[in-house]
Parts: C-alpha cells; sequence; structure tokens
C-alpha cells in the first residue's frame, strides 16, 4: 500500500507559536493557565493539563501568581480591557495573522467602514475580531449569506465596506465571496486574510486527495481548519477524520477483507491502495508519527523509527550502539562506564558538532546516553565512543520533517566557511550558502560568526548526510510582516527610534525596523552641512520622527531637526533688535559683509553699515574671520534674514562718549594771594 504525506502537515506557525510560548513558560518555573484551549486539540490540551496547565473561562478565574495565556485564537476587546483591569500578567499567543483582522476592523471602525467579516460566527477567532470594530459589523460564513445582508440592507451596497475572513476561511469559498462583494459593492476595501499557510495545506489536501483512493485527516473534532481540510478531501475520495492514531478505521473499504499471516491476526491494508495523510493546523507532530507508524507497522511495509535509526548507524560501518553512564569529566574526554570491561571514552570531538563547546556544559556526572562504538582496543582494554554521532542521526528526522512543514528552526552559526556558514540545530550541522544567509547579497558573513539565527530547511540528503538552509527566507518574511504591520500602524508624527543603514549625498537611509525611511540632507541640522556624514554615520542609533508618507509607493519622508533647536526660535526669544553682540565675518560681497551671528544664522552687514564713514569696497575694512560687534537693526522671521550694523555700534559708542565729555565738571582757576590777580597772568618784575 502507498501512505503519502502532505507536506505541509501539521502545526502552522500560529499554532507552534502558541505552543512554544507555554512550553518556555514552564522552563523558567511559572505556572501559566491558558484563556480557553490553547488550540483545537484534545490531546494537546490534556498533555498540558497534565503539566498544570489548564483552560479557564474567564479572566476573573486566573488562579493568583499563574500568568494567563491568550490562546491563538485571540481574544474579544471586552476580554482585553477586563484583563487590564484586573492587572493580571499575560502572554499573548495570539496570532499575528489574526492580529492583523483585529487592526482592519479596528481601522474599519475609525474610518466609518462598514465591516464584513467572512467566517463562522460561533468560532472564537471571529467573535474576537469583529468586537475590534466600534462600528457597523457583520459575520456571514458564505456567498449565500452575504446576498442576503445584501437584500436586507440595500444602503450597504452604497456605502463604504471593509471585508477579510476568517483565517482558515475555505479558499475556494472566499474567492467566490471577494467576487459577489466587488460586483454588488460599488466602495468596498477586500483584504484576503486567509493564512498563507492554510491556503497551502487546502491546496496541497486537494491535490492529494485526487490522486489518492483515501484520505486521512488527522485534528480535533472541533479544529475549524481541520474539518474545512475534511471536507475538501471528502469532495474527492472517501475521507476520515481522525484525532489520533486509535481512532483509525478498519472498515472493509479502507482494509483488504482478509486476514494477515501475522500472529495477531491484524488486517493489511489493501494492495495497490493509496492513502493520503494530511493534519490541521493544531495537530502536534507526534500525534502525526504516532498515525504514519501505526499505520506503516500494520501495512508491514515500512520500518519503525527505531529500525530506521538503527539502518542508519548500520550505513555508517560502525558496531553497535551500547548504553553508557557519564563517570569522569577531562577537559578533552568524557569517560563512560558502559557495562563492559573495557573503559569508554569520548574524545571532545565527538561529543559534540560544535566546536567551540565544553565537555562541562554539555554533560554532567551520572547523564546516562546513547553511544556509538567508534573503536575497540583489547590490548589497552579501551572503547572510543561517539555521541554526537547519535545525535545527528536521530536529527536527521526533524530535519526531514522541518523541509517538509517549512517550520522554522533555531540555531547558532559556529563556523564560517567558503561560499556560506555552517547553523548548529541541537546536534545536526546545517550548511547556509552565503546567497541564503543574509538579507541582501554581500554582506559580511564573518558578523554572523557565533549568533543565534532562524532559518528554515529547503534541502536534504541523506545519502551524502547534508542538510542546506535559508536566513534568508526568514529574514524576509520577518522582514515582509515588519513591513506590513508598521504601514498598518504609521502615522505623520509619529516618532521612532532607527539605525543608519546608509548615506548617499542627498541624505541618509535609516531602519525603523524592517522598514527604511529617508532623512534628507535639509532635515539633518538647521547649520548647513555638506554631506550627511557632517551630522551622522553608519550604524549610529537616532531619534526621527514620520515627516511625509507615500503609501502608494511605500517611501517615508523623516524628520531628524527638533522644532525646539531650530536657531530662528532661539534668535526670536534671546536676540530681538537692538541687541548688540559679537560676531564673526564668514562671507564677502560687493555689496557687504555676511556674519555669523549664532550657529546657523548668518546676518548681512550692508556696506553702508560697516564703517562710520565711506568705503569703497568691504575688504577696505574688514576680512574673512574677522571678530567684530554688531547690532540687531531688523530680522525678517518668514524669509529668514537678518540685517547688521557696525556703524551704528560705532555711532552708538561715540554719542556715549560725546554723553560722557558734557557731563564732565568744569576745570578750576588758581588766583595768587598777593595782588589777586590770576597766578597765570603774574610776571616777575
Amino acid at each position: 500500500m502507498n501512505i503519502q504525506l502532505a507536506k505541509s502537515a501539521g502545526f502552522c506557525f500560529g499554532a507552534k507559536r502558541a505552543v512554544d510560548m507555554v512550553y518556555s513558560l514552564l522552563a523558567q518555573g511559572k505556572r501559566a493557565v491558558t484563556l480557553g484551549q490553547l488550540l483545537h486539540n484534545p490531546q494537546l490540551v490534556a498533555e498540558l493539563e497534565g503539566r498544570g496547565v489548564k483552560p479557564v473561562q474567564s479572566p476573573g478565574e486566573a488562579p493568583p501568581g499563574h500568568v494567563l495565556v491568550l490562546r491563538s485564537h485571540g481574544v474579544t476587546a471586552q476580554v482585553e480591557e477586563e484583563i487590564a483591569r484586573l492587572g493580571l500578567e499575560t502572554a499573548d499567543a495570539t496570532c499575528p495573522f489574526v492580529k492583523k483582522i483585529h487592526n482592519l476592523a479596528e481601522q474599519a471602525g475609525r474610518e466609518g467602514r462598514v465591516f464584513i467579516l467572512f467566517g463562522d460566527p460561533e468560532h472564537p477567532e471571529v467573535q474576537g475580531a469583529v468586537s475590534h470594530c466600534k462600528g457597523p459589523r457583520f459575520v456571514c460564513r458564505d456567498r449565500k449569506e452575504l446576498e442576503e445582508l445584501l437584500e436586507s440592507r440595500p444602503e450597504l451596497r452604497f456605502e463604504p465596506v471593509a471585508a477579510a475572513a476568517q483565517t482558515t476561511f475555505h479558499r475556494f469559498q472566499w474567492q467566490n465571496c471577494s467576487e459577489s462583494l466587488k460586483k454588488l459593492c460599488t466602495n468596498a476595501a477586500i483584504f484576503d486574510t486567509i493564512c498563507n499557510a492554510t491556503a497551502k495545506r487546502q491546496k496541497e489536501a486537494l491535490e492529494l486527495a485526487r490522486r489518492c483512493h483515501r484520505m486521512v485527516v488527522i485534528g480535533g473534532r472541533n479544529s475549524s481548519n481541520t474539518a474545512k481540510l475534511r471536507d475538501i478531501c471528502a469532495e474527492q475520495c472517501k475521507t476520515y477524520l481522525i484525532e489520533k492514531a486509535s481512532d483509525l478505521p478498519r472498515a472493509e473499504e479502507f482494509f483488504a477483507a482478509e486476514e494477515s499471516s501475522a500472529a495477531d491476526g491484524r488486517h493489511a491494508f489493501s494492495a495497490g491502495l493509496s492513502v493520503g495523510i494530511t493534519a490541521g493546523a493544531s495537530t502536534p507532530a507526534s500525534i502525526i508519527k504516532e498515525v504514519l507508524d501505526t499505520m506503516a507497522e500494520v501495512n508491514n511495509t515500512e520500518q519503525n523509527f527505531e529500525e530506521m535509526l538503527e539502518e542508519s548507524l548500520k550505513s555508517m560501518n560502525t558496531d553497535e550502539k551500547v548504553h553508557g553512564v557519564v563517570v569522569g569529566i577531562s577537559p578533552t574526554e568524557v569517560y563512560v562506564d558502559v557495562g563492559r570491561k573495557q573503559a569508554g571514552f569520548i574524545p571532545v570531538a565527538e561529543l559534540s558538532n560544535d566546536p567551540s563547546a565544553k565537555p562541562e556544559d554539555i554533560v554532567k556526572m551520572g547523564d546516562e546516553m546513547e553511544l556509538l562504538i567508534m573503536k575497540t582496543n583489547d590490548q589497552e582494554g579501551t572503547i572510543m565512543l561517539s555521541k554526537r554521532r547519535v545525535d545527528a542521526m536521530r536529527g536527521w528526522d526533524d530535519i526531514q520533517a522541518a523541509q517538509e512543514s517549512g517550520e522554522i528552526l533555531e540555531g547558532k552559526v559556529i563556523e564560517v566557511v567558503k561560499g556560506g556558514v555552517i547553523v548548529l540545530k541541537d546536534a545536526m550541522r546545517v550548511f547556509v550558502p552565503a546567497s541564503q544567509a543574509t538579507v541582501s547579497r554581500g554582506e559580511d558573513l564573518n558578523a554572523l560568526q557565533g549568533q543565534p539565527v532562524r532559518f528554515r530547511i529547503i534541502e536534504v540528503n541523506r545519502q551524502r548526510r547534508r542538510a542546506v538552509g535559508s536566513i534568508r527566507s526568514v529574514l524576509r518574511e520577518e522582514r515582509k510582516a515588519a513591513q506590513e504591520k508598521f504601514w498598518e500602524q504609521v502615522e505623520e508624527g509619529q516618532a521612532f527610534t532607527g539605525k543608519v543603514k546608509s548615506l548617499t549625498n542627498f541624505g541618509a537611509f535609516v531602519d525603523l525596523g524592517g522598514v527604511d525611511g529617508m532623512i534628507h540632507i535639509s532635515e539633518l541640522s538647521w547649520n548647513r552641512v555638506k554631506h550627511p556624514s557632517e551630522v551622522v554615520n553608519v550604524g549610529d542609533t537616532v531619534d526621527v520622527y514620520i515627516k511625509g508618507l507615500d503609501r502608494e509607493n511605500g517611501k517615508i519622508s523623516l524628520g531628524y531637526k527638533r522644532p525646539e533647536d531650530n536657531p530662528w526660535v532661539k534668535l526670536e526669544n534671546e536676540y530681538p533688535i537692538g541687541t548688540v553682540c559679537e560676531a564673526k565675518i564668514v562671507g564677502m560681497t560687493a555689496f557687504g559683509a555676511f556674519a555669523s551671528v549664532i550657529p546657523g544664522i548668518d546676518g548681512l552687514v550692508h556696506i553702508s553699515q560697516i564703517a562710520d564713514h565711506r568705503i569703497d569696497k568691504p575688504q577696505d575694512v574688514l576680512k574673512v574671520g574677522d571678530e567684530v560687534k554688531v547690532k540687531i537693526t531688523d530680522v525678517d522671521l518668514e524669509r529668514h534674514r537678518v540685517s547688521l550694523s557696525i556703524r551704528a555700534v560705532l555711532e552708538d559708542e561715540q554719542a556715549a562718549a560725546d554723553a560722557e565729555a558734557e557731563n564732565a565738571p568744569a576745570e578750576e582757576v588758581v588766583f595768587s594771594t598777593e595782588d589777586s590777580q590770576p597766578a597765570e597772568e603774574s610776571t616777575e618784575e
């Protein structure tokens, strides 16, 4: 029997993000509860309850000291308000694609648009989304309900409308609904909000169902996206919806009628029958693997996981696996008791694929592990063992699954090599070509050394034991998501902190977090600058604000100058007309000289105001660099012009000197005491 698994089966991005968030809280030693079921999968919910993470029905039920996890479907605006009022510690696991619908609903309310959401009105995602719209809103299950709505409310045909879809809405139904909306409403803004992973999963399920005799859909029976997968497949062939391996059908049309020769009497799959398998976005990989293993076991055509591992190990020309216990650790080796007369040891090179890792950071005394015998030396009584090779072989299944699902993995760059970098994911070494390592070509790969990175697997070759990854695809997706979120929320006047990305002759480009904006050179400083490098450098962190937005072309103009730093404001407040101040001559013309009053403002001293007498040219009295006293005689704030006078200062100083002389006391006259004649006129006989 031929068994085929859909590439996109299992957790979507939002589901994995939610589960990882809960596991992270538990790893930190925190206690948590979920607001409703985290995902629509009873097995996962049961597993979390077993670890103490129970669902509550309202924020008020959250026990003290517990983190309240908001599920991936999102919550209503009223619940958000209640959480804020209660002051609860929360972890928001709302899927980013669901958040996008919340934002669209809010925007529709602000813009006075009627919000129409296509989906299941009883689904928590839909209920949460429409609650964020403060204006008129409606929910339609399909095109028929849309037409009924417009018949009962004909005025909606001419009102501004914003339409979106539940993230798990049927792709083909959405096409029908959006086409009808375009025809029936003259002013409709339509947003395709179906999750990319959902659309891809539905497309693959359809293609698989068309070429298979039977389909098995794995997922929770109350899961919306799983139910839609079942409906899509059921239109093509006989389809079974199961939650776990024990639910696999044993009907005659699925299994052969005759008993197999196995001792337990289990039925075998019909010879030549092809069965396709897919799974909903909230189905854990462990359940999918359990179903696959069960079908393979019954079919008796595939080996189970342990057999595949054994076969892989044999293909490496090794002896066998042994169970060992760490009994000693040194800088170069780890000593292990393998229950034999020989002493087991693991060279540091066989401990981990990370060349920088230290033995004491990887294992500790008493650790138990599966090891591979590399070499036996009976003369010395030693066995050389390998841990990294067993770990690596076990990691192949995870890597293969990650490639098929498109899952984003996390690892660390441990080496920069010719043509790319090596990323370590658990025990697996993944090669990332230079063309896939950075957002744009030509970036320095050495900057990635030792850095944590997010990547996805794009190629796996078990025979060559080679896995190839891409950091670039993840960075571009994250950048695109950041751009979409940015444009949804950005407004003129909004302040940002960004990093200078590049400089040109006409300005500086700043990364605002996935989106670039430009500070024009005229906006960099109130003073005149010839090049942006006089003010900022690449890599600088700068505070900017949105000065202008061109949404159609995706261009952003940034402001950098602060109004409070405007020298004209300072001049108006601190240098009124009539002020005498020191100024520096910075330029000469035939009709006068320019002098710097304060940084950023130059005033003109007209030739008639340079001296208190007539001169032929400014150079007869002044030269560039001279420090002079000037009087501000006029200020034109609108035209940014300042008139200065040296002559007025000189005249004021002369006038002050004349006034001082006039106010001085008269000179005293001295007379002779003998003849009462003035002493100066007395003569000697």
